[in-house]
């Protein structure tokens, strides 16, 4: 039997951690929904993430 060791890049590494840290500040300022399909929490005036971004981010002409 014969073990494969894949080299992994450190860009590919770093990459990565930039996409966890990334992903756990998204999840901080909007909390996944929960299973039951209600909030996390139970404001009621939050918007759905993709609203908030495209207030966000500029107009594209």
């Amino acid at each position: 039997m014969t073990n494969v060791v894949r080299f992994v890049p450190k860009s590919e590494l770093e990459r990565q951690r930039l996409i966890r840290e990334a992903r756990a500040i998204y999840d901080s300022i909007f909390p996944p929904v929960t299973l039951t399909g209600g909030q996390a929490d139970d404001r009621l005036d939050q918007r759905a993430p993709r609203e908030a971004i495209a207030e966000i981010q500029p107009k594209q002409r």
